[in-house]
Parts: C-alpha cells; structure tokens; sequence
C-alpha cells in the first residue's frame, strides 16, 4: 500500500486550507447571520457550478484550464440578445437562447481546438489570448453588425443611432426563471433558505453525464490522452480529434452556463459579462484542490463554495475592519488570482519533483525531495 506522505497531502491541499483559514478568520468578523451565508452560497452554487463544470474535460484531456472558455460564454450571450429581442419569455426564452448559443459554441470550439493542437503544450496561455481575440470579434459583431447586417427588431436594446446593442440589457424576459421553476423553501432557526431545485436539478444531470462520459471509449481516450499523448497515440488514438472534442464540449457546456448565471443575475453587461468568466471558474476549480493536471466533481463543489464564501464574508469583513468594503473587494480580487499563479507554480513544482524521483528510481537510488 502507498504510504500516507503528510508533505505531499498538505502540498495538493494547499489552496485549500488558505481559503478554509481566511473564510473561517472573516466569518465572524462580516458580522453575516448563517442563514444569510447559506442563502447565498445555495444561490452561488447553483448560478456558478455549470461554469465551473465546463473546465474538467479539457483538464482530463490533458490540454490544462480552459480559458478560451469565454468563447462559450460569447456565445451564451448572443443566444441571450435574440431571445430578448425576440421577446421570448421564460423558459422558453432560455431555450431558443440554448439553440442559438450551442452552434455558435461548438463551431467556435472547433476553431479553438484546431488553434490548441498548434500550440501543444502551451494550452492556456493561447486559450488565453485566444479569448482576447474573440473579444475583438465579438465586439465587432454586437456593436456594428447587430442592427446593421443583422437585424434586431427591438428599439429597446439598440444604440440611439440604429444599430448596435446597448451596453447593458435587463434581461427581464427571462430573469431568475430557472431559478423559480422549483423552488424549495426551508425554515431554519433565524430565517428561510430558498434552493433553486431546477438548477440543482440541472448540475445533477450534468454530473451523471460525466461520470459516464469518463466510462465511454471517447472519455477513456480523453483520460489516455491526458497521461501520455505518445503512448495514445501508438494505441491507435485520434490524439488531435480527441483533444478537439474535449475542447468543444467544454466550449458548449459554458455558453449553457453562462445562460445559467445571467438568468440568475437579471442583468447583462453586453461588452464586459464574458470577460472574467474563465479566471473566476478556473479560480473555483483550484481552490477545490484540482490541478491543471487532474480534476474531478467534488473539487467543482468544494471550490464554488470556499470561493464565494470568501467573495461574500471578506468585502463585508474589511468594511467592519477598516471602514471601507472596497478594502475587501481589493483582498478578494488579489487571492483570486493569486490562487491561479499558485496552482500553477505547485503544479510546475510537483511535476518536476515526479520528473527527478523518476529519474533517480531508474539510477537504482533515492532522493529527498
């Protein structure tokens, strides 16, 4: 049996017990009533746990964090501005958005695995830019085509001069309909704790598919790609068609995410709603204990809720402490992305640490590493 090594444990864990010690630290001091906390961390899990799904199929395909994933979110938000315009209300409205978003994703995720399998071995720093240039493109769609060359019918979210969409849309035609299609109310001592069963119900779904998409051929040939693209390869495994796949799926389950959260939010910044979602799901997948090696379901749980933990107690906590919430939005923002360059200097750490223990078994000795 494989001895328990309490300096690896506390190494794969590390992300985790910094956020467990500065939410358990600000807790109390955000003066928050529990039921408030629950209320809210019920609400974030089910508004940002489908983003946050959408990364563990490239991870297991070994191609790291997917930050092209905005490319999803883009296409979440198009299907969103023609259900709008369309004046489709509720579900069916987020429907009809589902039916726009989904093609426009898998063909945008298609470009992206293409672009991806160029850059191998440099994934997420190009799926990085990448997002970056489908801004641009975006941009140029929303702002000058929409109106122009593609017709929107709807003054009310239009730019005054006819063409171009307003910077930001309510969305009331389909706001929180998700949420209220089966919601379950608890009394607990101190108050009620409404759950929004259809979103839950969703994420379970989303949540079988998974572990059985992992027990198919394609996700044993995602997980065979993801340990050793030569070793798959020589199996006979389409490496590049496998990786591609892996990529459009994640492309499409966040555009049906990003749906998911604007719902929820009632509101959408047009040009800026797509821009943080690939650092805010990549930071709730890290602090869970995944890697940008190996993810699973559980991480996606414990990371959405030790993060917005953190995002709701730390701004209120740094206005008791220094009179100003911003004190707090400054600390969260910060190990936000401090998170990200931490998984990714501990992955780099224990990758080569592997890489000499292999080296030194293959001499016939041993290191301490």
């Amino acid at each position: 049996m494989k001895r328990f090594n309490t300096w690896n444990f506390l190494a794969d864990n590390a992300v985790v017990f910094i956020f467990l010690v500065i939410s358990a630290a600000a807790t109390p001091i955000s003066g928050l009533s529990p039921v408030s906390i629950a209320q809210e961390i019920l609400t974030r899990i089910g508004r940002n746990c489908f983003l946050v799904f959408s990364l563990i199929l490239p991870i297991m395909a070994g191609m790291g964090i997917n930050f092209g994933m905005v490319l999803g979110a883009m296409a979440g938000q198009i299907g969103l501005i023609f259900a709008v315009d369309w004046n489709i209300v509720g579900i069916p409205g987020l429907i009809f958005a589902s039916l726009i978003a989904v093609p426009i994703a898998a063909l945008l995720g298609w470009a992206a695995g293409e672009i991806l399998n160029r850059a191998r071995g440099r994934e997420m720093v190009t799926g990085y830019i990448l997002g970056f240039f489908m801004d641009g493109f975006y941009q140029f769609v929303v702002l000058y085509l929409m109106g122009s060359v593609i017709p929107v019918h709807s003054l009310n979210i239009t730019l005054s001069r006819g063409y171009g969409i307003r910077n930001t849309l309510t969305l009331d035609s389909v706001r929180q309909s998700l949420d209220r299609l089966l919601p379950l109310r608890l009394s607990l001592p101190g108050g009620t704790v409404i759950l929004p069963m259809a979103n839950y119900l969703i994420i379970g779904i989303l949540c079988l598919f998974i572990i059985w998409f992992r027990r198919t051929k394609l996700g044993q040939d995602m997980r065979a790609v993801g340990q050793d693209q030569g070793v798959a390869h020589a199996s006979g495994i389409p490496v590049d068609r496998t990786r591609i796949i892996a990529i459009v799926i994640s492309t499409i389950l966040a555009s049906l995410g990003q749906l998911i959260f604007l719902q929820n939010m009632g509101n959408m910044a047009t040009y800026n709603a797509h821009k943080q979602t690939g650092f805010f799901a990549a930071a709730a997948i890290l602090v869970g204990g995944a890697s940008v090696s190996k993810a699973t379901i559980p991480n996606v749980f414990i990371g959405t809720v030790l993060l917005h933990l953190m995002y709701i107690v730390v701004p209120r906590a740094g206005a008791n402490l220094f009179g100003s919430a911003m004190i707090g939005e400054y600390f969260r923002d910060a190990f936000s992305y401090g998170v990200i360059a931490l998984a990714l200097v501990i992955h780099a750490w224990r990758k080569r640490a592997n890489a000499d223990l292999a080296r030194a078994s293959l001499r016939g000795g041993t290191e301490d590493l």
